[in-house]
């Protein structure tokens, strides 16, 4: 997953920076859809990990019913400084 194909998928830019609040929103909205759907665990976890960084993942107990997966969002926290 390359994060700025990423991005221009769900935000239609690579620069978050210059967004408008709606088009950040919608563009969370439609990362949040995905995720749901998602059933592959490496794109879900990397999903997460973007939803997270920008404010909008699910808690830990609602994204990852795997034990594993959620001590591995947790590493991911504690190394971004969360």
């Amino acid at each position: 997953m390359d994060l700025d194909d990423q991005l221009r998928h769900y935000f239609g830019t690579d620069d978050l920076a210059g967004m408008t609040s709606a088009g950040l929103a919608a563009g969370i909205e439609r990362m949040q859809v995905a995720f749901g759907l998602e059933v592959d665990r490496p794109r879900r976890f990397a999903l997460w990990a973007l939803l997270h960084m920008l404010g909008a993942a699910p808690d830990l107990d609602v994204a990852f019913p795997d034990p594993a997966d959620r001590d591995a969002a947790r590493d991911f926290m504690d190394m971004i400084g969360d």
